[in-house]
């Protein structure tokens, strides 16, 4: 099986190094830069527990290198994602699989969604239709990503905990090439279930990263104390509350009631979230699959969302003044 992870970063680099030693599995990498130039000379090296472990890998900038391919494992930020779509077609065959592997709603969402909002488009995270158009729905397949993972320098990943990446077909179809994605990661010692309803599974994660993920931005405190001081507990509660409408009106379920969710998140401990490290770290902030996506939503089923507004106005505006967000992602007027 030809497999290709596009974006060797944090999770994109765990998985190249675990897919690494699989038998019958020509593996490749696409990365930039520094990375890519230090995975050439030195191999990919991720540190485990303590034990650091480096094998050879196939990395280039230059997809054209490599041709179609049967899976490509899409490991970019929802925006370098949209921003790499073209990128990505010497990639794509006929037959081409392509497990998305962002955070947040993803641009295939409402592809056979059963319903009245079926094959609806997001222009939050796909302005102007650009990965439906170029990748094609038809090859999306879901993954929600649960492994925490640091890139800690060029060719160097560090795996802080998890190993789970749950799979499933847009239409909840238990189909032939999710079988075979999920048996290549178990082979890579990977958890990869195969889910019948992935989109509450988006939900679950999504719930939280929704609220969590901005608040904590906004006022550079940890996961466990968002969670548990009772003004910003509130603030994600209600935010919670409203994207728990407009999912359920999806089709969506939750296996775990808000307070559950939430009280979860405190036991994490002081965690900062991705978007407060992005914030820190002056890198662009996942804004938009996170919130505004969920905003958008709303105007699709037609559920209002005042405190999710409210809350994305701000840090939308705090990313801007940090020049930290990439506004042609959330304005299609600036996509053509």
């Amino acid at each position: 099986m030809k497999i290709c992870v596009f974006g060797a970063g944090a999770i994109g680099g765990y998985v190249a190094h675990s897919l690494a030693g699989v038998k019958d599995v020509e593996l490749s990498l696409i990365a930039r830069g520094a990375h890519l130039a230090a995975m050439r000379e030195n191999g990919l090296t991720l540190d485990m527990e303590g034990h650091q472990d480096t094998v050879s890998v196939n990395a280039t900038d230059d997809p054209a290198q490599l041709g179609p391919q049967d899976v490509v494992i899409l490991c970019l930020k929802a925006h370098q994602a949209w921003e790499s779509a073209e990128w990505l077609k010497p990639l794509l065959g006929p037959e081409t699989s392509v497990v998305n592997c962002q955070n947040g709603v993803p641009w295939w969402y409402f592809h056979n969604l059963t319903g009245p909002f079926r094959d609806s488009r997001l222009s939050s995270v796909d302005p102007a239709d650009r990965q439906w158009n170029i990748i094609g729905p038809e090859r999306a397949i879901g993954c929600v990503v649960y492994p925490a993972t640091e890139l800690t320098g060029p060719g160097r990943i560090k795996h802080v905990y998890g190993n789970k990446f749950a799979l499933g077909e847009p239409d909840g179809s238990r189909s032939e090439r999710c079988a075979r994605i999920s048996g290549v990661l178990e082979d890579a010692g990977l958890k990869a279930p195969v889910l019948d309803d992935i989109r509450s599974e988006i939900w679950l994660k999504l719930w939280g990263n929704l609220c969590f993920n901005p608040i904590s931005a906004l006022t550079r405190a940890t996961l466990d104390v968002v969670a548990t001081d009772p003004d910003t507990r509130h603030t994600a509660d209600l935010m919670m509350q409203e994207a728990e409408h407009i999912a359920i009106k999806l089709g969506a379920t939750f296996r775990v009631d808000r307070e559950r969710r939430i009280n979860g998140a405190a036991k994490v401990g002081a965690h900062r979230t991705s978007m407060l490290q992005d914030l820190e770290q002056g890198r662009a902030m996942e804004i938009d699959a996170l919130v505004s996506a969920v905003q958008e939503m709303g105007r699709i089923t037609g559920h209002p969302t005042p405190c999710i507004d409210m809350v994305l106005g701000l840090v939308r505006q705090l990313a801007r003044t940090q020049g930290l967000y990439p506004d042609i992602v959330q304005d299609p007027s600036r996509a053509a």
